[in-house]
């Protein structure tokens, strides 16, 4: 899949997850410096891929979900970026996140990498969203192929709900 910004082409590592797929077991960084696998969290998740949390799309995009996952039953929202924990943690703190769990792969760059939204040219992940089941099988994918453009919000909201 090609990828752009601001209409500017883009190359992405890795290979993209379709519906059926396992989510791939990786850690990740939390804002605390510690580990975490998604996978290993108990659950039905939406996890997002966002290329920073300080920029109008992503802050946008995180804090709609933040309300949107209030409202869900059993469902754990879960957004990756390359930003620094701290910043994230920053972040999160001055814009009132708690209900979605905002995470980095600034240190290894696997998850990202094994998920096809590492961006070469940037070292940021591309936007993208996918809804796992409790088993981490993945229910639902959308890679954008613009990155400022806004994810399907109602189609990942719908999938979640029909888990």
């Amino acid at each position: 899949m090609k990828v752009t910004f601001n209409g500017n082409p883009l190359t992405l590592i890795g290979s993209q997850l379709s519906i059926g797929d396992l989510f791939p077991s990786k850690d990740i960084i939390n804002n605390d410096l510690s580990n975490l696998d998604i996978t290993k969290e108990s659950g039905a998740k939406i996890v997002i891929t966002v290329p920073s949390v300080d920029t109008p799309v992503c802050d946008q995009e995180i804090k709609r979900f933040n309300d949107e996952v209030s409202k869900l039953k059993n469902i754990t929202c879960y957004t990756i970026s390359m930003d620094l924990p701290f910043a994230q943690a920053r972040w999160c703190g001055s814009s009132n996140i708690s209900n979605v769990k905002v995470l980095s792969d600034y240190k290894t760059r696997d998850l990202s990498k094994s998920i096809g939204v590492f961006i070469e040219e940037l070292a940021l992940t591309t936007r993208a969203s996918f809804v796992l089941d409790a088993n981490n099988k993945v229910i639902f994918a959308e890679y954008l192929s613009e990155i400022t453009d806004h994810p399907s919000y109602n189609k990942i909201l719908d999938a979640a709900k029909n888990i």
